[in-house]
């Protein structure tokens, strides 16, 4: 086992963390302004039907200045760390656990990007809902989501954590299956529910042994004394820990809910998968690392999981035809970046954080454009069935257009600032495995190209193909859509070019008091000539992509080839998953079904029946009749005066 464990008189001291005062004694308010919006929508009924929606917004803004105002104060701070004990939440025994509330680096970027992104989600679905009769009801669900997120990266322990993590969960529950009329809506909001099940149990025993060797579950305790764990229980601990991240952020064997999770409302599909839930995973790990950092093998997990993760997005990604599952695909595969960049350490814990703020932008922006896009094309989702959009839906095309290159990394849009140091990194790994991983992070720089080219030349360029619900049927009418949904569209665009490199160096400085500093890079390819190298798949990529789809798909070569066939199956993922997991769930549920009503229900009526039956004949023998007693107590009697007289005679022992 390959272990780099801390020595015991390496381990940290305890955190200090400064006493919330001025406004950061506020940050309560930061969860509660919105779970007030979720009560109040939710509970009250339709007589906030018209205003409901506004005041959805409104308390997700209200949080957004207050963490603007609470950033600049922080900063100002010289440890940049506040912490907030509301109360006692879990006092028993040895097991002291409070309502607390952490302000610092790492939880103020996920602060902002959840309610300033998650704003302009909300504005936008203000227009996408507005013939919606259930509009209240999804903005409750929308604020209960915000909510529970900003529970998760504020608490200040685990519990708290866990308390948010699972808040997240049911209120994604609750989103994925919105038009729970439709069977595909309901059954993807019970798959996304399961299989995060699958990843809580990791979390949460994990949290039990937390408590079991440290007796706390707060950070700075866990934090400071990992380093007097075995490597074996560092290991287990941080193994358990990843299987919850897999779960919340989609990564592989957990990540077939994903792209299911498209069956709820677009703003639903942009708020999981650009600011809120899909990141909750890579929080959870950089939050948590120097359990990460205290062995080897545990970083080799993380970043093993990550780069099959992003080449499995970016494969499945290239054949699918729903213009949301494939940006879908596209965020499972992002967030391996992320997951590959967290499991490098050292410097790479913040270059994931900072491609994770700039995909914030550029991913909600394109599933909002494909929402816009879906509004002005009475929700056809099949690109096949687009083509020439961008002569009627200008503003989308062009905001689409900026987070399509922002995401293929083309300078000096965002992705190219945040994607590429993390392929730098990934190739700066001692040994053979630098190699290995750094060409899986180069080979999906170039697949992520041709897929999502594919998507932006399918949907706004070549011939229209629209049809609906015939073959051939032209009579769709495509248009722009209003202006409370472009102008999110806009901004989110604005921050898809500019957000990586106004963030890069700055990010980094600020996150070295919770991640550690950043470290120069050495990568086993010279730093320009990987640049290059990036730049050119890309490019390839991306010119492939066109070449193919210039004029739609006749130029694909058809019947499709077992590639595209596997691709278009994700893989046989989901066939696995049946094979090895449901089915003999399914067998083993039914066996104990069978023992159960045969074997212990079986046993149990039995002996209700044996000792009924019984009693039944014996009840029979009360007649109530004097003569019959009688003639028992006379037959009585001559037995056993026949017994004593047998006796005497020697007859019977």
């Amino acid at each position: 086992m390959e272990v780099n464990l801390m020595p015991a008189e390496a381990v940290q001291a305890p955190v200090v963390y400064a006493s919330a005062t001025g406004l950061l004694s506020y940050m309560w308010l930061l969860i509660a302004l919105p779970a007030i919006g979720a009560l109040i929508l939710l509970l009250f009924g339709r007589w906030t039907d018209k205003w409901g929606h506004w005041l959805g917004c409104a308390t997700v803004l209200g949080s957004f200045v207050l963490g603007l105002s609470m950033f600049f104060q922080l900063r100002d701070l010289p440890n940049r760390a506040v912490q907030q004990d509301l109360y006692s939440f879990i006092p028993v025994g040895n097991l002291q656990v409070d309502f607390g509330l952490l302000f610092d680096p790492l939880s103020a970027c996920f602060v902002l990007l959840i309610t300033g992104v998650g704003f302009l989600i909300h504005i936008y679905a203000t227009g996408y809902m507005a013939h919606d009769e259930g509009r209240r009801r999804f903005f409750g669900y929308f604020n209960l989501f915000i909510a529970a997120m900003l529970l998760l990266v504020l608490g200040n322990n685990f519990v708290m954590l866990y308390f948010g993590w699972e808040g997240v969960g049911l209120a994604s529950y609750l989103l994925i299956s919105f038009w729970y009329g439709r069977p595909s809506a309901a059954t993807a909001g019970k798959k996304a529910f399961i299989m995060n099940r699958v990843g809580d149990a990791g979390l949460v025993i994990a949290i039990f042994l937390m408590f079991f060797q440290f007796g706390s579950v707060n950070y700075d305790v866990v934090f400071s004394e990992v380093g007097l764990l075995s490597g074996t229980t560092v290991l287990i601990l941080g193994l358990l820990l990843l299987l919850g991240a897999c779960g919340k952020s989609g990564q592989f064997p957990l990540q077939a809910w994903l792209p299911d999770a498209m069956e709820g409302p677009t703003p639903v599909s942009a708020l999981i998968h650009a600011a809120t839930m899909v990141t909750a995973g890579v929080y959870l790990i950089a939050r948590s690392n120097p359990i990460f950092s205290a062995n080897l093998t545990l970083q080799t997990v993380v970043v093993s999981v990550g780069a099959l993760t992003l080449l499995l997005g970016c494969v499945i990604g290239s054949a699918k035809d729903d213009i949301k599952r494939v940006l879908a695909w596209s965020t499972v595969s992002q967030i391996g970046y992320m997951f590959l960049g967290v499991g490098l350490g050292g410097g790479a814990y913040a270059l994931a954080i900072i491609h994770l703020l700039a995909h914030g932008f550029f991913k909600a922006n394109m599933f909002l454009g494909a929402g816009s896009v879906m509004h002005g094309m009475n929700d056809q989702v099949d690109i096949r069935r687009f083509g020439g959009l961008w002569k009627y839906m200008r503003i989308t095309w062009l905001t689409f257009m900026m987070g399509w290159l922002a995401i293929i990394g083309i300078p000096p849009l965002s992705g190219f600032f945040t994607k590429e140091p993390i392929i730098v990194a990934a190739f700066a790994r001692p040994g053979w495995t630098g190699w290995l991983y750094g060409l899986a992070a180069l080979i999906g720089a170039g697949l992520t190209a041709f897929y999502m080219t594919r998507l932006f030349i399918l949907t706004f360029h070549g011939p229209k193909r629209w049809t609906t619900a015939k073959e051939g049927s032209v009579d769709q009418h495509p248009h722009e859509s209003p202006l409370v949904m472009t102008i999110p569209l806009i901004l989110l665009a604005l921050g898809s070019i500019a957000a990586g490199w106004l963030m890069a160096s700055p990010v980094a400085q600020w996150l070295t008091p919770v991640l550690g500093p950043a470290t120069e890079e050495h990568p086993k390819i010279g730093h320009t000539l990987l640049t290059v190298l990036s730049i050119v798949l890309t490019l390839a990529g991306a010119g492939l992509a066109y070449a193919l789809f210039r004029n739609g798909t006749a130029l694909v070569p058809q019947p499709a080839g077992p590639v595209v066939t596997a691709a278009r199956n994700n893989l046989y993922t989901d066939a696995f998953n049946e094979a090895v997991f449901e089915k003999p769930g399914n067998w083993l549920t039914r066996a104990l079904v069978f023992v159960d009503n045969k074997g212990v229900d079986g046993l149990v009526n039995g002996l209700a029946a044996l000792v009924g039956g019984g009693s039944g004949r014996l009840r029979r023998l009360q007649t109530g009749f004097v003569r019959s007693y009688a003639l028992s107590m006379l037959l009585g009697a001559v037995l056993v005066l026949g017994a004593f007289a047998a006796v005497q005679l020697g007859w019977m022992g």
